[in-house]
Parts: C-alpha cells; sequence; structure tokens
C-alpha cells in the first residue's frame, strides 16, 4: 500500500516544485479509509465468515433466518477487525522487519498507533453491542472472548515467547464456529465443539507452511515460530500429525450431528488430499530438499481449499441430506 504524499503548502522560505499538484481530498480520504480497512485484515475476516455461515446452516438443520446471518456476519466482522487491529498495533515493530508486512498501515504510517487503538476499541464496542442486542448475549460474550484471546493470549502473550504461539493462540480463530451456533440455537453443543476442534488441528499444519516460507522474516523479527526453531523434519512430521488428528475429527462429525453422504465425500475427499499435500511435504523434507522445491506454500494454499471444502459440505448436507445406513 502507498505512503500518503503530504500535500504541498506555499511557503516564501521554501522552494516548491510547482508542477506537482497537490493530492485531492477525495484521493486522501479514499487511501485513508483503505488504510484502516487493511487494520482489519480483511482476508482473514473472509476466512473466518467461510465457517460461520455453514454452521449457522448445520444449527437450523436448513436455511437460519436471513436477518440473523447478516447481524451475525457483521458482528463478527466487527469483532475480528477489532482483533487484527490491536493485534497490528502491538505487533508493528516487528511488522517493520518483516518483507510481508512491511506495507501495513502502521509500519508505513499511514495510521498513527494511537488512531489504531481507539480504532480497535471502538470496534470492539460496536461488536459486542450489535451481536449483544440483536443477536443474542453468549453470542456477543463469545465475540469478546475472541478478541481478548487473540489480543492478549496471542500477540502479547505466547507469540514472542513458545514456539507453540500458533497452537494455543489459534483458539481464536476456532471460535466464529461456537458464535454461528449459538447464534441460531443460544447455546452450544457437540457439533459446534467437534468443528471448533477441526478448525483447532487445521490451524497448526495450514499456518506453519507459511512459517516454513517465511523463516528468515520471523527469525530477523525475533519470533520464534517452529520452523526457526526447530528443522524442516521435525516441523513436516508435526504438520503430518496434526493433519491426521484434524480429519479424524472431522469425521466424528458424522455421527454426533447425523451428517449424511454429502458431508462425508467432502469431508473425505478434502482430507485425504490435504494428507496427501502434508505427506509430500514431509517426504520432501526428509529428502533434504531447499525450501524452494519443498513448496511448503502448496500446503499453505490448499488448506484454505480444504476449509471452504469441508464446510461448504456442513452447509449443504441438511439442505440435501442423504443419511447415511444405521444413522437416526
Amino acid at each position: 500500500m502507498e505512503v500518503l504524499l503530504p500535500t504541498l503548502i506555499e511557503d516564501p522560505l521554501t522552494t516548491i516544485d510547482r508542477t506537482h499538484a497537490p493530492v485531492p481530498v477525495t484521493s486522501s480520504r479514499r487511501r485513508k479509509a483503505a488504510a484502516y480497512v487493511a487494520l482489519t485484515k480483511p482476508r482473514i475476516i473472509e476466512l473466518l465468515l467461510v465457517t460461520t455461515v455453514p454452521v449457522m446452516f448445520l444449527a437450523q438443520r436448513g436455511l437460519p433466518d436471513l436477518w440473523l446471518v447478516v447481524a451475525t456476519l457483521v458482528g463478527g466482522s466487527l469483532s475480528a477487525g477489532a482483533a487484527n487491529t490491536f493485534n497490528m498495533v502491538y505487533d508493528r515493530d516487528i511488522d517493520a522487519q518483516m518483507g510481508r508486512t512491511a506495507h501495513r498501515p502502521l509500519v508505513t504510517g499511514e495510521v498513527t498507533p494511537r488512531a489504531a487503538m481507539v480504532f480497535g476499541i471502538l470496534l470492539t464496542i460496536a461488536s459486542t453491542a450489535w451481536l449483544g442486542l440483536l443477536v443474542n448475549p453468549l453470542s456477543a460474550a463469545l465475540s469478546l472472548g475472541a478478541i481478548l484471546l487473540y489480543a492478549v493470549g496471542y500477540t502479547m502473550i505466547l507469540k514472542r515467547r513458545t514456539a507453540q504461539n500458533i497452537v494455543w493462540g489459534g483458539i481464536a480463530g476456532c471460535m466464529p464456529t461456537l458464535i454461528g451456533w449459538s447464534a441460531v440455537t443460544n447455546s452450544v453443543q457437540w457439533p459446534a465443539i467437534i468443528l471448533f476442534l477441526v478448525i483447532f488441528f487445521w490451524t497448526p499444519p495450514h499456518y506453519w507452511p507459511l512459517s516454513m516460507r517465511f523463516t528468515e522474516d520471523y527469525a530477523r523479527a525475533g519470533v520464534p515460530m517452529l520452523p526457526v526453531v526447530e528443522g524442516n523434519v521435525t516441523v513436516a512430521r508435526q504438520i503430518v500429525a496434526y493433519s491426521w488428528v484434524m480429519v479424524a475429527t472431522s469425521l466424528a462429525l458424522v455421527p454426533v450431528a447425523d451428517m449424511g453422504w454429502l458431508y462425508l465425500g467432502a469431508a473425505l475427499l478434502s482430507g485425504g488430499l490435504f494428507l496427501r499435500e502434508a505427506h509430500r511435504l514431509l517426504s520432501a523434507a526428509r529428502a533434504g530438499l531447499s525450501q524452494a522445491k519443498m513448496r511448503p506454500m502448496r500446503l499453505f494454499h490448499f488448506s484454505i481449499t480444504y476449509v471452504s471444502l469441508l464446510f461448504l459440505g456442513v452447509a449443504l448436507d441438511p439442505l440435501l441430506h442423504l443419511p447415511l445406513p444405521g444413522l437416526v
């Protein structure tokens, strides 16, 4: 993202290049608005919402109320935006040292830390009030808990202290499954907990390949991501282990939530492809291949596809339910 250009002001004591026109006010406002949007990490929010709506379909066992879906998505987006904003405020020092984050608004100076902090607080208040008034108090409490888990638990406590930071810090990213379920039922039940665990076990094999790709950046910033403190083989082994547990957990939803052939097929197909990619990465690590030949980002990108396919199955199965023999 480009840095805002200062508007030239005529000063008799300063020589000014009069061939340069001042930045239009509308353009400046758009850039400032874009900078605040960037603080919320919109792409991460999109992924979180992918796990929220399908859970609402499952909780309803059909089509949930459209207004309830919209209200939950708006509240969830505000909540995730708040958490991500606090993360950028606290991590602005290490973001400046990493190539993939050096363009963030607090690093470039497009937004001041004070302004970003106020923005995050306003988003927190807005999201909690919105969900509490328009959805239910339980969803609001879960949302506020997710903000605290990410902003304090992961960003401030775990990220710079332990190689298991993303494992336990990733709990915040699992919360949309509980929020989606509670929005419909005003409760938290086993199907939601199982999907919570699917995302919990998915997070390390999703994030560690990215960390492998940017190991030097994390090392330079002093962040002890697992690929920084352990070799590629050890990291790949843990990725495979978490992947197997993730797939097994996704299959546990079948008897617990009376899922049918559609979900089972989605879980087996997407899970099988995920395991193949995880084992491919382990084989490449054992062969001592360079990072470029290991291609860890293949697994990172497919992990997003995996979640999309799996939760598409979660959403469609209640609508087009094809029961499995022996399940009621």
